[in-house]
């Protein structure tokens, strides 16, 4: 399952629509690995003067890198999390997250950050199954 949804956002939700902040409470409380690496690349970016930060950390195991895969995998999840933060966030090789700001996006380092080729160099036999 990717997400705990407490018994009264269900409810809430069979009835209509979340808000954004009940949606993104409930991804904090569920995903926090993935929560917390997200929101280390928001500060990073938030407190220097970089267009984007990154963290490419392997996760310490599976259940951690799960929370990132269903975290940046669901387009739900990332669109939430992308307008709770104000910014763009990439995602590679299963574990490495980058959040840029939204000026960044279609600039050089966000095309490099997400091309074919960036992926291709970020491998590494460790990682093949992630």
């Amino acid at each position: 399952m990717s997400l705990n949804v407490p018994t009264a956002l269900l409810e809430r939700a069979e009835h209509g629509p979340v808000t954004d902040a009940e949606f993104v409470d409930c991804v904090r409380q569920s995903l926090p690995y993935a929560w917390r690496t997200i929101t280390g690349v928001v500060a990073a970016v938030e407190a220097g003067q970089a267009s984007f930060a990154d963290d490419s950390t392997p996760p310490p195991s599976e259940v951690e890198r799960g929370q990132l895969l269903r975290a940046l995998a669901s387009d739900a999840i990332r669109g939430a999390l992308e307008r709770h933060f104000g910014v763009r966030l990439a995602f590679q090789n299963c574990h490495r997250v980058a959040a840029f700001v939204p000026d960044a996006v279609g600039g050089v380092e966000y095309a490099e950050f997400v091309s074919a080729r960036a992926q291709l160099l970020n491998q590494s036999p460790e990682l093949r199954n992630c």
